[in-house]
């Protein structure tokens, strides 16, 4: 019984949310810092977006426009998010740093090469939280496509009971979504040189994200009441 409800909100619960979320993000107000970035990405051949995974439920929405290919945990939770990112017009690749991660890379790197696009959460599926892990950086080693952070705040959101305090924004917020400075990491790169393009990504990211949540007068969302 257990196994046929799973099976049952499979496939109702994805396409309710995409409908929900949709109209729900239609009504808040955008802000972009540096845009002039992501167009300059995709016209060199496109990339890798690398997000926090507090971030993933508006990023899924927002590059909508420019889909490739994201990797999703290989959880029965991330199922969910599976088809999400699937009715959204992205490609899902089953894998995390806990399971199947080697493969879902190699996934990753054969999408890339071939022109696509790539997502990739930067923290993975179980954290630690704003700590980045390595995978986003080999997938550039490996596919000769840049890293392209993506940060963004909402003065009015909902920040959920886990472990990265999911957010999704309130009807009608205002969000300031920012790209940072593409990273290309050098193919056949030593493990001491992958840990110090680790620490500077990770570190350009977090100040990326404390300037956006600074702009609704925090200095991190978890760590405040969900604005007002």
């Amino acid at each position: 019984m257990a196994d046929l409800l799973y099976r049952a909100s499979l496939a109702v619960v994805p396409p309710l949310y995409v409908a929900a979320s949709t109209l729900l993000f239609s009504t808040c107000r955008l802000e972009v810092e540096n845009p002039e970035v992501l167009e300059e990405l995709l016209s060199a051949g496109g990339g890798i977006a690398v997000f926090w995974h507090y971030s993933f439920l508006y990023i899924f929405y927002h590059l909508r426009r420019c889909p490739g290919v994201v990797m999703v945990s290989a959880s029965r939770d991330g199922e969910y998010i599976a088809r999400v990112a699937r009715i959204l017009g992205y490609e899902a690749v089953r894998g995390s740093s806990h399971r199947r991660g080697v493969r879902g890379l190699k996934e990753l790197v054969r999408h890339v090469r071939q022109g696509r696009n790539a997502g990739v959460v930067g923290d993975g599926s179980q954290g630690p939280a704003r700590r980045l892990q390595p995978g986003c950086l080999l997938l550039s080693a490996k596919s000769g496509r840049p890293v392209l952070p993506v940060v963004w705040a909402a003065s009015r959101y909902k920040a959920f009971a886990s472990w990265d305090r999911t957010v999704l924004p309130m009807p009608f917020a205002r969000i300031r979504l920012a790209y940072g400075r593409p990273l290309q990491v050098p193919a056949g790169i030593s493990s001491a040189e992958l840990e110090e393009y680790r620490l500077r990504l990770e570190e350009e990211m977090n100040e990326l994200y404390r300037k956006v949540w600074r702009r609704f007068g925090v200095d991190a969302h978890d760590r405040a009441d969900s604005g007002g």
